[in-house]
């Protein structure tokens, strides 16, 4: 005995409707309190006899892919559309993803960026590949969902309104498309919120592509996605598109793997300078576990705080919690590339992204070069964010007497800023010393 998706939409007329599936040709099996089992599909017993052929059509119309379904792994670049080597990197990065996606569904897979970037391409070959495999998956965009929705609402409607919205529920594969590009109405916040719980709750695969960064969508939504235990997230675009996404680019490979765990605390430093790293590591983590006002670590090149402030954010993404990382000249640069002709993302997106992120590490604060413009960028940032208490990690190897003014006055405000000094020397001329002194033991 099982459950039904009732996933098809439209039945032959001399075709006599299955009364266990309701036409769908899979149930969910139950399991033994009488429930069905949502994250698995068996095939109907009125399909055992089905033709390979049959079985292939009914897929494909099931799918709802439609002229899509000519877009497969097999004519997509694997390396997208950008030139610039790091957006080539990653776009086959998600492109190796999705394929194993495809294979084997796990969790949620989400991919967001710009119109034109190849994230629909990417949806549909995978769903080709599962209606290849024999396996039932159905597309749908966001907006299309809702229009059908808001249809189904009317007396005349093909499919009433529960029986349609119980069969995207519970699709065994779902692709919804073109996330953000609906209109955000109360009623439209509500029906996604709905059916994006109902499978998280159950965890149901699914593919969401969203045309927003995910820091733009809806805070539950958000929430939902940034669960790394569960959610697979991608950005694709130009690096300057992608940059300002809540998840690890892959110029910060280093970053990526910067933890509390394999912080290097350095017992070979002398005690006060290790009683010091201690105190640091330990304000870093218990930042990480409720960030809150501002920390601001301050100290030589290589003395740790860069690492410390990377754990931070890796400890929050853990957690499914969104965090920014910047590191502060390349942020510079990034706002002057959006004022050329050839850019694809605005200013205002960059800068807005960067002001209200809830969680802000400003990396190599004082490294940038001291223009007024420059300065008055980062006094912008540094204000709006001081005025709203937004959590900010800032690192930095100059003293605060050296910043600008305005920058540093804030800064230095003890009702908001917990700023902390690494006397750690640089570890690679620690590593050379501690080098030194082991060939000079053995000497002796």
């Amino acid at each position: 005995m099982g459950t039904s998706s009732n996933a098809e939409n439209e039945k032959p007329v001399s075709e006599e409707v299955c009364p266990v599936c309701k036409g769908a040709k899979f149930v969910h099996p139950m399991l033994s309190p009488g429930k069905p089992d949502y994250s698995r599909i068996v095939p109907c017993k009125c399909v055992e006899k089905e033709s390979d052929t049959k079985r292939q059509s009914r897929l494909q119309k099931y799918s709802n892919l439609g002229t899509l379904a000519r877009l497969t792994f097999a004519n997509l670049n694997p390396e997208g559309k950008t030139k610039e080597p790091a957006g080539r990197e990653l776009f086959r990065r998600v492109y190796e993803a999705a394929k194993s996606f495809a294979v084997e569904p796990k969790g949620w897979l989400v991919i967001a960026g710009p119109s034109g970037s190849g994230k629909t391409h990417l949806a549909a070959a995978i769903a080709n590949e599962r209606i290849e495999r024999k396996s039932p998956v159905f597309y749908i965009t966001t907006p299309d969902l809702l229009d059908h929705l808001r249809a189904s609402f009317n007396p005349g409607s093909d499919m009433p309104y529960d029986e349609f919205f119980e069969q995207v529920r519970n699709a065994p594969f779902l692709i919804l498309d073109d996330m953000g590009a609906q209109s955000s109405t109360p009623w439209a916040k509500e029906k996604l919120d709905q059916l994006l719980n109902h499978r998280y709750s159950n965890q149901l695969p699914t593919v969401i592509v969203s045309l927003s960064p995910i820091e733009e969508l809806e805070d539950r939504v958000r929430s939902r996605l940034l669960n790394t235990d569960f959610c697979q997230i991608y950005t694709i675009g130009d690096k300057a598109q992608t940059i300002y996404s809540y998840s690890w680019a892959p110029w910060f490979e280093l970053q990526k793997h910067m933890t509390f765990e394999n912080f290097d605390k350095r017992v070979n430093l002398p005690k006060e300078q290790r009683d010091n790293l201690e105190s640091a590591y330990n304000l870093a983590l218990e930042f990480a576990k409720s960030p809150a006002d501002w920390l601001i670590f301050a100290g030589v090149n290589g003395c740790g705080k860069t690492h410390l402030a990377a754990a931070i954010v890796n400890y929050r993404y853990k957690l499914g919690k969104s965090a920014l990382f910047i590191v502060v000249p390349d942020f510079l640069d990034h706002l002057r590339s959006t004022f050329s002709p050839d850019s694809k993302v605005s200013y205002d997106q960059v800068f807005e992204n960067v002001r209200n992120a809830e969680l802000l590490v400003l990396d190599d604060f004082g490294e940038q070069a001291g223009t007024p413009w420059a300065q008055e960028k980062l006094y912008q940032v540094i204000n709006h964010r001081y005025n709203a208490r937004l959590a900010t990690v800032i690192t930095t190897s100059c003293s605060l007497d050296e910043l600008e003014g305005r920058v540093s006055s804030r800064l230095s405000d003890h009702k908001l800023s917990t700023a902390f000094d690494i006397m750690a020397p640089d570890y690679r001329t620690d590593r050379i010393i501690h080098k030194k002194a082991i060939r000079s033991s053995r000497r002796g």
